[in-house]
C-alpha cells in the first residue's frame, strides 16, 4: 500500500489518510462504536494491520524480485523462487493478490478460500472486472448499511483503479475484513484482505460498555432532579417516572408502576392529597387541550401545606410530559413580600396624608408671610415716603439756617461772635449729616430701591470728597490727601460717593493727629479704594460689629460726634452693590478701610458728574439770577447768599412769577436756580421748561432740592439741568454757577 522509494511526507499522507479512510468505513458500518476515543484505537489497531501487512507484501515483493533476477541464471532458481515466494504468500495472515494487466496472477490460499461462494471463481488469469462482479454477488458478504449491490460494485471497483480507500465487510459468524490496493511500480495491482475481527468486537464491547455507563449516569440524574417527571402513553399509561414524582404527590408504591393509568393518579389526588379541584381530569380532554393551548400549568394545595407547580406538556406520540415542583418556600416568600408591600404601601398612604396636610399647613404659612412681607413692605415703602417727606420738610429750613449763618460769618468779623456763628455753623452740619443718614438708611431697607448704576471716572468720586470734606480736615490740622487713579470703574455714583465720603469722615473723626490717605489699588481687573488713617485704631473684636447701625468703638467715642450710622450704610450699599467691604486696623496706629470696585473701559459719555471749576472768591459774580423757591426763609436766605457773591438776583414763587419776572425785565436771566417742590402741582422742573420754552434761550438751570429720589435725577439728565440736593456745599453751589455761565453749559 506505501511505495518504501517514495518520499516519506507522501508515505506519511498516504498513511493517514488510509487512517481516516478506515474509521470513516467504520463510521457508517455502525459496527465500531459511537466512542471518538474508541475510533480512535480502532485505527491505530487498523494502521498497525495495515503495516503488517505492507510489511509482509514488501517483503514477498523483494524475494519476488530476487526470484526474477535468479530466473535469467537458471530455471531451477526460478522454480525455488516461485516456490519460496508462495510459502512466504501463504504464512501471511491475511490474504494477498496481484492482478498483472488486468488479471489474476498471484494469489494466496486465504485470499482463495476466503469467501466461499466465490472460491471457485479464484483461479490464475481471473479477471479483475470477474473478481469484482463475484464479490458483488456474493451471499457471504454483508453490504454496509445504506449500501446495494451496485453501490457494493462501485466501491470494490474503485480498488482496482489505484490508492483508494479501504472497504470494510462483514462475512458469516461475525467476522470482519478490510479490502486495500495498491498500484506497483509496474502499474499493477496487489489485493490485500486482513481480518480486523477482533478489533470490531473490542468496539461493539466498548461502545455497549459506554451506553450502559451513559444509561446509568441519566437515570441516576433523573432519580436526583428536584422536580418530579413523569411520561404517559397516548393510552394515558405511565410510561416512566423518577422517584420525586411520588414523593411530591405523596402516591403509594403501586400507583408509580409503569402501566399506571392517568385516571387512577388523578382519583388518588382528588380524594386523598390535593385540596380543591382540579381540572382535565379525564386524560382524553387533557391531551385535546394540550395539543390546542401548548401546554398546562396548574398550582394546588397539598394537604400537607405544601405548594406544588404542576407543568403539562404534549409529546409527539399523543402522550405527555408532567413535571411537578416544590414551590412552597417561593409561595411563602411571595406572600409575605406581598404583605410587606401592602403594608409599605399603608405607611407610604398615611405619610402622603401626612405629607399633604404639612403641605397645606406649609402653604398656609407661606401665604401668611407673603401677607405680613407685603405688609412689612408697605410700612417701608411708607417709612421711606415718610423720610423723604419729613427730611424736605427738615431740610428746608436747615438750608436757610446754613445760608443765613454763611452770611454771617461773610459779615462778622474776628472775634467772640465768630466762634459762636462757626459753633452754629457746626451743630447745623451734624444735624444735616444725621438727617442725610437716617434717609439713606430708610431708602437702602426700602423694597423698591433701585440702584443707578454707570461707568464714570474714579476722580470724580474722589475729587467730591476734596471738596466736601477737604475743610473740615483743615480746621482739625490733619492731611488729607487724595491721589488720583485715572481709572472707570461701573457702580451707584451717589452711593459711592456716600461710602467713600463716611470713610473719610471717619477718618478725620476719629484722627487727632496725622495725615489721611486716599488711594487706589488695582488688582486685575478690580480696584481696591482705600482710605488709611493714623488715628486711634480698633481692635479686633470691636472691628466685628462697627458695620452695625449705633455703634461707635474707641476710648474717645463718647466725646466723638456722630450717631455711628455711617459704616452701617456703607455696609448696605456696599452690599446691594456686590462691593467686597473690609477693614484692617491696629490700636494706636491707625485704620484702613477699603471696598473693591469692577474696573470698565473708560467712556466719558457715561458720565454725568459736575465738574468743579476753582470759584474766585474774591471776584463777584457779575451775573443776573432768576431764583424759584417758594419757602420765604430758603428765598431769602439764599438771595442774601447770592447777593454777598454780588449777583442780582430775581426772586419768584412759582412758574407764573417767574415768567412774569422775565417778561418784565425784558431779557434773559444768566442762570435759573429752581427748588423741585413749589406750591400745588408746581415743580421746578416745570418752572425752568417754562421760562425757556417763553425766551426761546436753552438758559443754564440748577436745581436745588431736598428730594433725594432718582426721578429728580433722571429729570435733569433729560431736560439738561444739574441737581444739588439740600442742604447746599456753598461752594460746590458757587463752582457750578460759575462753570455753568462760563461755558454756556446745558450738561447736568
Amino acid at each position: 500500500m506505501i511505495d518504501p522509494d517514495e518520499p516519506l511526507d507522501v508515505q506519511v499522507r498516504r498513511q493517514a489518510r488510509i487512517i481516516d479512510a478506515l474509521v470513516q468505513r467504520a463510521n457508517q458500518q455502525h459496527e465500531l462504536g459511537g466512542s471518538a476515543y474508541s475510533l480512535f484505537q480502532s485505527a491505530i489497531r487498523l494502521q498497525s494491520k495495515v503495516s503488517e501487512k505492507t510489511r509482509d507484501l514488501e517483503d514477498a515483493l523483494t524475494t519476488l524480485g530476487r526470484a526474477s533476477n535468479q530466473l535469467e541464471t537458471s530455471e531451477e532458481e526460478r522454480a525455488q523462487t516461485q516456490r519460496t515466494l508462495q510459502d512466504a504468500l501463504d504464512t501471511m495472515e491475511g490474504g494477498f493478490a496481484l492482478f498483472a494487466e488486468g488479471r489474476l496472477r498471484v494469489f494466496n490460499d486465504f485470499f482463495k478460500f476466503l469467501i466461499p461462494d466465490i472460491e471457485e471463481s479464484v483461479q490464475e488469469g481471473l479477471e479483475f472486472s470477474a473478481y469484482v462482479e463475484a464479490l458483488a454477488k456474493s451471499g457471504s458478504i454483508r453490504p454496509r448499511d445504506g449500501f446495494n449491490r451496485f453501490g457494493l460494485r462501485r466501491a470494490i471497483l474503485k480498488l482496482g483503479e489505484g490508492p483508494a480507500a479501504p472497504f470494510v465487510f462483514g462475512l458469516k459468524n461475525d467476522r470482519w475484513f478490510v479490502i486495500t490496493s495498491r498500484r506497483t511500480r509496474s502499474d499493477n495491482t496487489v489485493i490485500l484482505q486482513t481480518e480486523i475481527t477482533a478489533v470490531v468486537r473490542g468496539n461493539r464491547l466498548e461502545k455497549n460498555r459506554l451506553i450502559d455507563e451513559q444509561e446509568h449516569f441519566l437515570q441516576a440524574a433523573f432519580d436526583h432532579m428536584p422536580q418530579g417527571v413523569a411520561t404517559f402513553s397516548a393510552e394515558g399509561t405511565l410510561l416512566i417516572n423518577n422517584a420525586q414524582f411520588g414523593a411530591l404527590l405523596t402516591l403509594p408504591i403501586q400507583l408509580t408502576a409503569v402501566g399506571t393509568s392517568f385516571g387512577q393518579i388523578i382519583e388518588y389526588l382528588k380524594a386523598q392529597a390535593f385540596v380543591g379541584e382540579l381540572p382535565h381530569d379525564d386524560f382524553a380532554s387533557l391531551i385535546r387541550f394540550l395539543r390546542r393551548a401548548g401546554n398546562l400549568r396548574q398550582r394546588v394545595r397539598h394537604i400537607s401545606d405544601r405548594i406544588l407547580d404542576i407543568d403539562m406538556h404534549p409529546l409527539p406520540d399523543g402522550g405527555c410530559i408532567i413535571n411537578v415542583m416544590d414551590v412552597t418556600v417561593e409561595f411563602q416568600t411571595t406572600e409575605m413580600l406581598e404583605m410587606r408591600v401592602m403594608a409599605r404601601t399603608s405607611e407610604l398612604t398615611e405619610a402622603n396624608v401626612q405629607l399633604r396636610r404639612q403641605y397645606d399647613e406649609q402653604a398656609r404659612v407661606e401665604e401668611d408671610l407673603r401677607v405680613a412681607k407685603a405688609e412689612v413692605e408697605a410700612a417701608m415703602s411708607s417709612k421711606t415716603r415718610f423720610f423723604a417727606a419729613a427730611s424736605h420738610d427738615l431740610l428746608q429750613p436747615i438750608n436757610a439756617a446754613k445760608l443765613l449763618i454763611s452770611s454771617l460769618t461773610d459779615g462778622c468779623g474776628q472775634g467772640e461772635t465768630r466762634e459762636t456763628v462757626r459753633r452754629l455753623d457746626s451743630s447745623f452740619r451734624s444735624i444735616e449729616d444725621l438727617l442725610r443718614a437716617l434717609l439713606d438708611i430708610a431708602r437702602l431697607e426700602s423694597t423698591d430701591t433701585s440702584l443707578v448704576v454707570t461707568s464714570f471716572s474714579l476722580d470724580e468720586v474722589l475729587r467730591g470728597v476734596v471738596e466736601d470734606l477737604g475743610q473740615l480736615a483743615v480746621e482739625k490740622g490733619l492731611d488729607l490727601r487724595v491721589v488720583k487713579s485715572g481709572l472707570w470703574v461701573r457702580s451707584d455714583q451717589r452711593y459711592l460717593a456716600r461710602s467713600v465720603q463716611n470713610f473719610v469722615d471717619n477718618a478725620i473723626r476719629y484722627t487727632e493727629k496725622g495725615r489721611i490717605l486716599v488711594g487706589c489699588r488695582r488688582h486685575g481687573d478690580t480696584v481696591t479704594l482705600e482710605v488709611w488713617d493714623t488715628g486711634i485704631g480698633i481692635s479686633r473684636s470691636d472691628q466685628k460689629r462697627i458695620f452695625k447701625e449705633f455703634t461707635r468703638v474707641g476710648a474717645s467715642s463718647r466725646n466723638s460726634q456722630g450717631m455711628g450710622l455711617g459704616l452701617s450704610i456703607v455696609e448696605r450699599a456696599c452690599r446691594l452693590l456686590g462691593h467686597p467691604v473690609s477693614v484692617r486696623s491696629k490700636p494706636g496706629v491707625g485704620s484702613v478701610f477699603s471696598l473693591t470696585l469692577p474696573i470698565v473701559e473708560p467712556n466719558p459719555t457715561d458720565a454725568v458728574t459736575v465738574r468743579s471749576i476753582a470759584a474766585h472768591a474774591d471776584q463777584d459774580m457779575d451775573l443776573i439770577i432768576l431764583l424759584i423757591e417758594n419757602d420765604p426763609g430758603v428765598a431769602y436766605a439764599m438771595t442774601q447768599k447770592l447777593e454777598s457773591w454780588g449777583a442780582s438776583v430775581l426772586a419768584a414763587k412759582s412758574t407764573q412769577e417767574a415768567l412774569d419776572l422775565v417778561q418784565d425785565i425784558g431779557m434773559a436771566p444768566d442762570i435759573i436756580l429752581a427748588d423741585f417742590h413749589l406750591n400745588g402741582e408746581d415743580t421746578g422742573v416745570q418752572a425752568i421748561l417754562s421760562v425757556r420754552d417763553a425766551l426761546k434761550s436753552p438758559i443754564p438751570a440748577i436745581m436745588i432740592t431736598a428730594n433725594h429720589e432718582d426721578h429728580v435725577k433722571d429729570a435733569g439728565l433729560a431736560n439738561r439741568f444739574s441737581v444739588l440736593t439740600k442742604p447746599v456745599n456753598l461752594s460746590r453751589l458757587r463752582s457750578l454757577i460759575d462753570w455753568k455761565t462760563r461755558t454756556g453749559s446745558l450738561s447736568a
